[in-house]
């Protein structure tokens, strides 16, 4: 019987030593997600076209690391800069058919599906970035990118690429007369291609990852773009003439398709949209700093004749412009200019 009471007792601490080990053990190793297989984590397969060293591809490398980081390797971002994986004119069929999850299309581009978002498009519509980011996250703002989920589309937030200027190989533009006859490419947006009519200029539509050829081959004479992708992609090379207008906003929504967040853990998608608070902020920061950097890196390398548009100047061209506000009003809601913050009073 003694026996028998050593035996029972030996394996009750041989348990207990057994529960203790692998408790401390737990302790030391917490679970490393990085170890499952790609169908064991979630993989998000985020594609976009511009450059790697732009504010948006290096915000797109920041929030991937961010979020392997925080969610210790269970979600992956997995980025494909430069159009690699696909084109400008295929990643939104891509997403909308769940090839991949994510992308940060220039709002331009998603003027086909909800054209009321060009009112981002319209010439000065927004004189600071700060009153695009206002405007964007108000509740007409909402209102627009809530059109969106119609689409398979939900957007988490925008990305800076900032303020773009206009540059061409033929004359140098200081009046908007100079740019009459004038062959322009354009992202596709109907107001964009309006605000060219107006000024008596021809405006030709391509992908972003052609805007090189088409200027190298004379396919068009200029085109209008911010500094940032201006020298990322080198377009100044080929051009003459640089305008600092800073005529119109150049942003980026981010989007994933909808099917897919809405199957997604709700403490992923808070991770998710948290992460994303913290990198936009960030990224608007540095959109800030890099196009300042840009701009006088092209003072200094004397490669290109610059000219600046003064306030005044920018009073006229806006002027000259106002068809192609009421072009917005006669096509779409007129609300979504009413709420523009340069028409608020205090």
């Amino acid at each position: 019987m003694k026996r028998i009471y050593g035996i029972i007792a030996f394996l009750f601490i041989s348990i207990i030593s057994v529960v203790t080990l692998s408790s401390c053990h737990s302790e030391q190793f917490p679970v490393d997600y990085e170890q499952l297989g790609s169908d064991e984590r979630i993989v998000i397969r985020f594609s976009h076209v511009v450059g790697e060293d732009t504010p948006k591809g290096m915000a797109a490398r920041k929030f991937a690391e961010l979020i392997k980081e925080r969610s210790n390797g269970y979600v992956e971002v997995q980025v494909f800069s430069n159009g690699m994986l696909y084109k400008d004119g295929e990643e939104m069929n891509a997403l909308t058919r769940g090839d991949i999850q994510m992308i940060a299309p220039a709002i331009s581009k998603l003027t086909s599906i909800v054209p009321e978002v060009s009112v981002f498009d319209l010439p000065y519509a927004f004189y600071t970035l700060d009153e695009v980011h206002e405007y964007a996250k108000s509740d007409v703002g909402k209102k627009l990118t809530d059109k969106l989920k119609n689409h398979n589309l939900m957007a988490v937030g925008l990305w800076d690429s900032g303020f773009k200027q206009i540059s061409n190989s033929i004359r140098p533009i200081h009046h908007y007369s100079d740019l009459k006859g004038l062959r322009m490419r354009i992202m596709p947006s109907d107001i964009l291609a309006k605000q060219y009519t107006t000024l008596e200029a021809h405006s030709k539509r391509t992908e972003f990852n052609t805007v090189f050829n088409q200027l190298q081959q004379g396919n068009v004479d200029g085109q209008e773009n911010t500094l940032t992708n201006i020298t990322s992609k080198n377009f100044y090379s080929l051009q003459d003439y640089l305008t600092i207008s800073n005529h119109g906003y150049l942003g980026y929504f981010l989007l994933f398709n909808l099917e897919f967040w809405n199957g997604l853990p709700e403490d992923v998608q808070h991770l998710l949209t948290d992460t994303l608070k913290d990198v936009e902020q960030w990224e608007w920061q540095l959109t800030k700093k890099m196009n300042d950097e840009k701009l006088l890196e092209i003072e200094k390398c004397d490669c290109i004749q610059l000219h600046y548009l003064t306030s005044e100047d920018q009073v006229v061209w806006e002027e000259k412009l106002q068809p192609v506000y009421k072009f917005y009003k006669e096509h779409y809601n007129d609300q979504f200019i009413n709420a523009l913050p340069k028409f608020q009073t205090n």
